[in-house]
C-alpha cells in the first residue's frame, strides 16, 4: 500500500485504486479526506475528527462510507444516514478493500482530572497500525507503526518504550501539529539510531510526502 502523511494525526492509504483515510481533524488538510472511499476515526477529539472535512469527503463520493467508534457515531449518523459504521475493540471488518482489525478502548491519560474518553487504534491489512490518542500494543507483530510523538498526554519516554514494546519494523511520525521545526532535532535524535535503541526504523514525513508501508 502506498502511505501518505497528511497534516497532524491523518494518514491516507492507497491499494488497487482505492484510498482509505484515517484522522481527518481540525489540524489537517481541509481536503484531507477528500477521495477518500473509506474513512476511519480514531475518537471524538477535534484534531482528529472534524465534520466538514468529513462531509467534503462523502459529498464528493457518494459511495465514501466512515468506520468509528459509538461515541463520534452519535455525532454524525444523522448526517451521514446509513454511510456510518459503529465498531469496537476486537471487531474486523473490511473497507476499501483493506482489512481492519479494531484495537483499545480508552484515550490516554491527560490528567487524572480530565474524564478519559473512547479510544480506538486501527491495524490495517495486518501491518500498519494507527494507534489514535493512545499507547495500544496490538497482540500482534505490526510492521509500520504510526507514532504519536508530541501530545498532552505523552513524554518521550513513553514514546520510546512503546516502540520497543510493539517491536515494529519502522516507526513514522503522527500527532506532531504542536510542534515547532526545531523540535525533531531533540525527538529525532533519541528515536534514531543514536538514541536509547528502539528496534525500528525512524522516519518523519512532511505532510504530502509519501512511503510504500
Amino acid at each position: 500500500m502506498k502511505l501518505t502523511k497528511k497534516g497532524h494525526a491523518c494518514v491516507a492509504l492507497e491499494k488497487d485504486g482505492q484510498s482509505l483515510v484515517i484522522d481527518p481533524g481540525a489540524f489537517s488538510e481541509e481536503d484531507a479526506a477528500v477521495g477518500a472511499d473509506a474513512i476511519l476515526v480514531t475518537h471524538e477529539h477535534i484534531d482528529h475528527f472534524d465534520e466538514r472535512r468529513l462531509r467534503a469527503a462523502l459529498d464528493a463520493n457518494p459511495a465514501a462510507r466512515i468506520w468509528t467508534l459509538a461515541a463520534v457515531a452519535e455525532q454524525i449518523a444523522d448526517a451521514f444516514p446509513g454511510r456510518v459504521h459503529t465498531v469496537g475493540e476486537g471487531d474486523t471488518f473490511t473497507a476499501a478493500g483493506f482489512d481492519i482489525e479494531v484495537h483499545g478502548q480508552l484515550h490516554a491519560v491527560i490528567h487524572p482530572d480530565i474524564l478519559r474518553i473512547t479510544n480506538v487504534g486501527y491495524l490495517v491489512d495486518g501491518s500498519l497500525f494507527h494507534p489514535g490518542d493512545a499507547l495500544t500494543v496490538p497482540e500482534r507483530p505490526v510492521e509500520t507503526l504510526m507514532l504519536p510523538v508530541h501530545a498532552p498526554w505523552n513524554k518521550l519516554a513513553e514514546i520510546v518504550d512503546y516502540v520497543r514494546e510493539v517491536a515494529p519494523s519502522r516507526a513514522i511520525d503522527i500527532h506532531d501539529a504542536l510542534l515547532s521545526d526545531v523540535a525533531p532535532l531533540v525527538y529525532g535524535r533519541m528515536l534514531g539510531p543514536e538514541g536509547p535503541g528502539i528496534g525500528a526504523d525512524h522516519l518523519r514525513l512532511l505532510p504530502g510526502e509519501s512511503v510504500t508501508a
